[in-house]
């Protein structure tokens, strides 16, 4: 038994109708309380009536009655207001707050497919009943997932954006770095929008040869002995601005290369972002007063320097070929780097227009084919969307992988017969 389970129970109101304290004193929940997630009592606010006494205050929730000793909740003033110990075994009859005792007093057949669920060997717990999910109850839980998806990048955008002084640019710049590395290279790339910050390339945006430079330069590329005019150009211009701006380099050692394809080489992927920066100044004002995604991804339609038509590397010549970043990689850029920089602009500045718009653009993007979804398309769910996909990516990493059945939707769903 774990507190999880408890938490659940009561939660969902899963308790025998007729319960008593263990001194024999009838209990009524009126409510149930809201659930806790930090330090404290588990269930706030909660209104119980015992015997004939309506009582409001705070929920605690032990495996064993013991347990509250062992925590030393008995000195800690934050329960002091607690008016109920609801406890799956009370082996501790010396008790100064009414307890409830549940073992017993649910039915079992629950908890035995929550432990089938937990112990299941299944790629996902629940497994091809997931199908038999009515639709209305699975699209809703997708919905609420993609709202808690997005909230956690708020978190995340919002702490760069206090690093980097409320400077809105700045961070979208820096969130798109870091998409462009996908998860190879996502790390090099928002280390290399680090040292090499926005601010500076701006000064030079009349000349691409100096912001192809300073990228090329910053990421440890141009730290060897070259034959290629163009590298060498770069190597030139890179000396000046590397002592004119203080600049630091990677070592080129910190890029991968392995198991890429070469359209996905972050050499290439760094010139694709020189050229966004010349052509993209200024880019979520732009994207704020857009209502179109088309429009949006034109940002992305850039043209790179010539010498990578024949190159995928400096100094060695391959096939002819125009470098372009592709429609997936542009919805990549669109999903992990703009809408949830514009949801987090709506969500600091109170504006829920904007948070919807994302949402909306989210809805236009074609679903992420990766081996997490097509998991979930075997097992008979229909993704119809990016916003679909997304939320099917955090239900599975936050739900389905760590186990948290009782907190899903689907599992009360099917603990309910559908």
């Amino acid at each position: 038994m774990k507190e999880d389970f408890l938490y659940y129970l009561w939660e969902n109101r899963l308790l025998d109708k007729n319960i008593v304290t263990s001194d024999g004193d009838e209990i009524q929940i009126v409510s149930v309380g809201m659930r806790n997630h930090d330090s404290g009592p588990d269930f706030l606010d909660a209104k119980i009536r015992i015997g004939d006494t309506l009582w409001a205050g705070h929920v605690e929730m032990h495996v064993n009655a013991s347990d509250w000793f062992k925590h030393g909740h008995q000195d800690d003033g934050a329960y002091h207001n607690v008016i109920l110990h609801v406890v799956y075994v009370n082996d501790n009859e010396q008790f100064g707050v009414p307890t409830l005792e549940v073992m017993g007093r649910f039915d079992e057949s629950i908890y035995s497919k929550y432990k089938a669920f937990v112990n299941s060997q299944q790629w996902v717990s629940c497994g091809r009943l997931i199908s038999a999910i009515q639709q209305f109850t699975w699209l809703s839980w997708l919905e609420r997932v993609i709202i808690e998806r997005l909230e956690d990048e708020v978190a995340d955008v919002h702490r760069k954006l206090v690093a980097n002084n409320y400077d809105w640019e700045e961070t979208v710049y820096q969130r798109i770095m870091r998409s462009l590395g996908l998860k190879v290279n996502n790390e090099a790339f928002e280390w290399l929008s680090r040292l090499l910050p926005l601010k500076i390339l701006r000064k030079h945006l009349d000349n691409p040869l100096q912001i192809e430079a300073m990228f090329f330069g910053c990421a440890g590329f141009l730290e060897q002995d070259f034959t290629d005019e163009y590298p060498l150009l770069l190597q030139r211009e890179f000396k000046v601005l590397k002592s004119k701006f203080d600049l630091t380099t990677m070592s080129a050692s910190y890029w991968k290369f392995l198991r890429l394809r070469p359209p996905n080489f972050p050499t290439i992927r760094i010139a694709q972002m020189a050229a966004m920066v010349r052509s993209c100044d200024n880019l979520l004002s732009k994207i704020l007063s857009m209502n179109d995604i088309d429009e949006i991804r034109g940002f992305f339609d850039v043209e790179i320097n010539d010498y990578w038509t024949t190159h995928f590397l400096f100094d060695k010549p391959s096939k002819k070929h125009k470098k372009m970043l592709g429609s997936t990689a542009v919805d990549i850029l669109l999903i992990n780097a703009v809408v949830p920089v514009l949801f987090c602009y709506g969500a600091c500045h109170d504006n829920q227009t904007i948070k919807d718009r994302s949402l909306a653009f989210l809805e236009e993007i074609k679903p992420e084919d990766n081996l997490i979804i097509r998991n979930f398309t075997e097992l008979g769910v229909n993704v119809r969307n990016a916003q679909q996909s997304q939320a099917l990516l955090h239900l599975y990493n936050h739900y389905c992988r760590r186990r948290r059945c009782l907190e899903c939707r689907v599992f009360n769903a099917i603990i309910k017969g559908y």
